[in-house]
């Protein structure tokens, strides 16, 4: 036989080998009530917290005139804001726009609430918001009032950027954007931190880690104990093979699994969540980023697990504390996500994927943050404090897309690392 020859078949002995191995995987974990029990366990929870975000979606926030624009405070029919604009006395009933000439009639109160929303416009493009409803260039205020920031530009916001944080400094010129949009704020913030929240804690963590444990843990070690395990090494196929084929078999199940759920989620908040169109597209990277980190740590964590069950017999006991760790570890990327601790867990890696994806996709979600945490000048504005906690800057000092490609290798390599000590105990044991 030539050696040409020998390279296909070498090839599709492999290929039929992991082909076995894998598809009796699959049968085997199809066909146990625990797998089904996990699958819907998670999907359940998932559903629980989706319906909270629907009703928070659906809900009718309160419109709050921050300013007092609305409020008539000479009882003479016109609002502050109207009255300010055409230069009346607010505090006298009988000077208003109605003795103008022409008389102007008066608007009703809810026109000046939300009337001075944030201009993200102008914020977007020159970092600089501009006062949108004349109250800050009345005539009794001096140009020096009008220009508190300093920069030469009156009846202004000055927006300067942290690089190292992030975040931005606010200096204003005085009512300027004080009486913002709360419901559409609150619709953006909440929509924003719902994603990342159950895209981080519920899918990569939840779903990535306890999954792997109640399902991949004895994928070798009840094999071993139970017998069965001889009847796969019967013929000639290596026992890191064996171990190899098993984590592909569960994970044929595993990525499905996480791919249904991430497309479900996305469906439901990109129809529920706010837009100008029919469906949230801007959303889509967050998700793919959400999928990557949570597709890595589920193979991560499954060879790790599976490593532990060959370890010893009770490699849940083993596995629990791992669990605990990663659990601080998460919480540690909330607050500091650049934390050198970081570097020695699972979940860290995958925080950085998601947290470089949705830089990407959501670019302006640090101002977001900042002018909701300021919410005018009056205290936080509805949501600015869930999407504080759950949006992060990317823990390496690397662009997003460095961020993605560095984690990713990371984790590929963790996954390398248990496969090869898991095989070579495996080697070393004794079967049953």
């Amino acid at each position: 036989m030539s050696r040409t020859d020998e390279v296909p078949s070498l090839w599709s002995g492999l290929d039929r080998k992991a082909m076995a191995v894998a598809e009796f995987t699959v049968r085997q974990q199809r066909k146990r009530l625990s797998t089904w029990v996990v699958l819907l366990v998670g999907i359940a929870a998932m559903g629980v917290l989706t319906m909270f975000y629907i009703d928070s979606m659906t809900r009718d926030y309160e419109a709050v005139d921050n300013d007092g624009d609305s409020y008539d405070w000479d009882m003479d029919g016109y609002p502050n804001g109207q009255e300010r604009l055409y230069g009346t006395d607010l505090l006298d009933a009988d000077s208003h726009p109605g003795l103008l000439s022409p008389p102007i009639p008066p608007d009703d109160a809810s026109v000046w609430v939300n009337e001075d929303d944030f201009d993200w416009d102008a914020l977007n493009e020159g970092s600089v918001g501009y006062d949108d409803n004349g109250d800050c260039n009345v005539e009794e205020r001096t140009d020096s009032q009008k220009d508190r920031n300093g920069n030469g530009i009156p009846c202004d916001i000055q927006l300067d950027l942290n690089r190292y944080s992030g975040t931005y400094l606010i200096s204003t010129d005085g009512n300027v954007d004080e009486d913002p949009d709360d419901e559409a704020y609150a619709l953006e913030a909440i929509h924003r931190s719902f994603v990342l929240a159950i895209g981080k804690l519920g899918v990569v963590f939840l779903i990535g880690i306890f999954v792997p444990l109640f399902m991949a843990t004895g994928l070798i070690r009840q094999e071993m104990t139970s017998g069965t395990m001889h009847f796969m090494l019967a013929k000639p196929i290596a026992r890191g093979e064996v171990f190899l084929y098993r984590i592909l078999g569960f994970l044929a199940i595993a990525w499905t699994y996480v791919t249904l759920l991430i497309v479900l989620l996305a469906i439901v908040t990109g129809l529920a969540g706010p837009s100008e169109g029919v469906f949230r597209f801007a959303d889509l990277g967050v998700w793919l980023s959400v999928w990557l980190a949570a597709l890595l740590a589920v193979m991560v964590y499954s060879m790790l697990f599976c490593m532990l069950g060959v370890l010893w017999k009770h490699g849940m006991v083993l596995a629990l504390p791992i669990a605990a760790w990663e659990l601080g570890m998460i919480l540690t990327t909330l607050g500091a996500p650049d934390a050198a601790i970081l570097r020695f867990s699972v979940i860290g890696w995958a925080m950085n994927i998601v947290d470089a994806g949705a830089a990407l996709a959501w670019s302006d979600t640090p101002l977001l943050i900042q002018m909701g945490m300021w919410g005018g000048g009056n205290g936080p504005l509805e949501g600015a404090e869930a999407l504080d906690i759950f949006a992060s800057t990317p823990g390496l000092n690397l662009s997003a897309l460095a961020t993605v490609v560095i984690s990713s290798l990371v984790m590929l390599g963790q996954a390398a690392a248990c496969w090869l000590l898991g095989s070579t105990l495996f080697k070393g044991k004794e079967i049953e």
